[in-house]
């Protein structure tokens, strides 16, 4: 029976990505697939790698991550969130640094909604004045 140390929750957009952290090597898993295979672009594999990069805990943990919903990047910020959260429970030494860096911190920003009668949130049809 393989025991998590750690839960966090990360959210981005509307992705939401949840984080186990368990004893082991450094393996992360995202979805039942490798890190490198789910997201596809560099940038977003390290980008979920700098939480680990900033405790220097990148060969402690192997991480399991289920992610939903949105797209890859808002995936990747999610599971970054998550993983930070995750960290900040096992060692709360290294909250400082993770706050610092703002993988604690939630990204509010969401996509503003479409109003009745328009084409977009803040698009207006044409005016015509004749």
């Amino acid at each position: 029976m393989i025991k998590n140390i750690a839960i966090g929750t990360g959210r981005r957009k509307t992705a939401v990505a949840r984080v186990f952290l368990r004893e082991g090597s450094g393996k992360i898993v995202v979805n039942g697939k490798d890190l490198k295979e789910y997201f596809t672009s560099d940038l977003q594999v390290k980008l979920v790698y700098q939480p680990l990069l900033v405790t220097s805990n990148d060969n402690k943990f192997d991480i399991l991550i289920n992610v939903s919903g949105g797209g890859l990047n808002g995936q990747a910020a999610a599971c970054v969130h998550g993983v930070a959260r995750a960290l900040a429970q096992v060692d709360p030494n290294s909250h400082q640094a993770l706050r610092t860096n703002g993988y604690l911190t939630r990204d509010s920003r969401m996509v503003e909604r479409k109003k009745y009668g328009q084409r977009g949130a803040r698009r207006r049809f044409q005016f015509s004045k004749r």
